[in-house]
This record gives structure tokens, C-alpha cells and sequence, in this order.
């Protein structure tokens, strides 16, 4: 075989293995990143009052506890808010996210978990804590008590849903948020609001964005291959979302030393 001849044949194999290789140009992709604004002056989160479980008030003796609602910086960065490429294609995950009970708190707050993870929900507190998925959909119906430090019920995430209102039916004021999505596009606002999404294809994509107290926002933005995407939202504080938490929830006084107890699940 002459020397020219395995040349164009060796440029071939090569041009070919990189048309392979090189993959369709949505393959390609970029970064996405922002900042979460609210203009508004919220009210002040309000003052937690644990009387009703004397074993909370032990595990936080000495503190005063707020609900953190709204978490705003002090130049208007909105935290704890959920971040999704909506318009990303579809994909399952694997590995875990935990939902941690401390403190008679949840932490964290708001959570972003992926279809194929599992939820892990863990009771760290030397006290009862019930865990119940509060979801008119029916897509999650989990309701289970936890009534020792230690325990740990796992869930299976199999359908999407943004959001998935948590509650622990004990103490009222234990609530929490999981959006729940297709694909691995997502994050959290920080206590400065900013996010981060990386490695999101390129090309249009729809973003959208969810706060427990303002609700959605969304835009459409154009992710450069190889780039970085800046795009911000803004609250405004005149937004009146409706929203799950206002659904009653059972108070229980607990009496001092009460590790177990029996109730009855409220109405979803």
C-alpha cells in the first residue's frame, strides 16, 4: 500500500471519529447565573413560640428561634428561592438529599432534589416529629411519625413536582418546600441571592424561579456554548401567590418527658 494512499485513509478514520466524538452542537454548553432581587422591605419573620413542646424549648434554651420566611440581604438579595431550567431536556438522577429535623426546625428550609434520588428525612431531635406530605396532586402521601432522635424515612422521588409542601404535624410552624424536577438544572438562592447553574445546553432556554411568599417568575434566555448567562429576577413584594401553607394544620401540646403519641392525621 503506498504511503499516500494510508494517509487518506488514517485522515478518514480520524474525520470520522470526530464526527462521532464531537456530538450534535446542542451538546454544547454553558453556565447560567444571576441574582434574585426583592425591592420590598418584608415584614419582620416572625417570632417562633415553642411553649407547646417543652422538649423544643430545651433543645433551644437560650435562643429565640424566627421563622425565616423571607431571607433578604441588606442591598435586596432574596435567599431560599428555587431556580430550574424548565425548558432543559429530561434526565434521572441518582443519590440522595436530606431533609434534617434539628432543632425543631427542618434545615434546610427549601430543597431541590432531582427524579431517581431518594428524599431522606432524619429526626435529630430527642423528641416526636412527624413528617406528612401535604400534596393535592396525590403524587406523594407520605405521613409518618418519627418519635425518637435517630430515625430516618426514606422516599423514593419518582414523579416531578414544584413545589412539594412538607409539614410536621406536631409543630406548626415546621414547613418546608422540595421542588422536585426532571433534570439536574437547578439551585437554590444564597443569603445574597445569587445562584449558579452550570453545564445547562445551549440555545433558548426558559428559567424559572419560585418563592414560598411571592410565587413564580419566569424568563427566556439565550445560553452561549462555552459562556456565562446573566440573568436576575426581581420581587417587587406586591405578589399575593396562593399557597399551600395556609391549609390548617393540628397543633398537639406535648407534655413534658412525651417521646410517642397517637393522633390522627388531619385532612390534606
Amino acid at each position: 500500500m503506498s504511503l499516500q494512499r494510508s494517509s487518506i485513509i488514517l485522515a478518514s478514520f480520524f474525520a470520522c471519529f470526530s464526527l462521532f466524538t464531537a456530538g450534535p452542537v446542542l451538546s454544547q454548553t454553558g453556565t447560567i447565573s444571576g441574582t434574585i432581587h426583592l425591592t420590598a422591605t418584608p415584614r419582620p419573620n416572625p417570632l417562633i413560640r415553642m411553649g407547646a413542646d417543652p422538649n423544643c424549648l430545651k433543645i433551644n434554651a437560650g435562643k429565640r428561634v424566627f421563622e425565616e420566611v423571607v431571607v433578604r440581604s441588606s442591598d435586596g438579595g432574596l435567599a431560599n428561592v428555587f431556580v430550574h431550567v424548565s425548558s432543559a431536556p429530561k434526565s434521572s438522577g441518582s443519590g440522595s438529599v436530606l431533609l434534617d429535623q434539628k432543632g425543631c426546625m427542618y434545615h434546610p428550609m427549601i430543597i431541590a432534589a432531582q427524579v431517581g434520588q431518594t428524599l431522606e428525612v432524619r429526626n435529630d431531635d430527642s423528641t416526636l416529629h412527624n413528617i406528612h406530605a401535604v400534596d393535592p396532586s396525590k403524587k406523594y402521601t407520605f405521613d409518618q411519625a418519627q418519635p425518637s432522635a435517630g430515625m430516618v424515612l426514606s422516599v423514593p422521588l419518582k414523579d416531578p413536582e414544584v413545589m412539594l409542601h412538607v409539614k410536621c404535624n406536631i409543630h406548626p410552624w415546621m414547613t418546608g418546600f422540595i421542588g422536585i424536577v426532571n433534570d439536574p438544572f437547578y439551585a437554590i438562592s444564597d443569603d445574597t441571592g445569587k445562584f449558579t447553574i452550570k453545564n445547562v445546553p445551549a440555545g433558548k432556554q426558559t428559567i424559572e424561579v419560585w418563592h414560598e411568599v411571592y410565587g413564580p417568575l419566569t424568563q427566556t434566555v439565550d445560553v452561549k456554548a462555552g459562556g456565562s448567562t446573566n440573568v436576575d429576577f426581581t420581587y417587587t413584594g406586591n405578589e399575593h401567590p396562593s399557597t399551600s401553607k395556609n391549609l390548617p394544620i393540628q397543633e398537639i401540646t406535648i407534655p413534658a418527658g412525651t417521646n410517642t403519641l397517637t393522633f390522627a392525621s388531619p385532612g390534606q
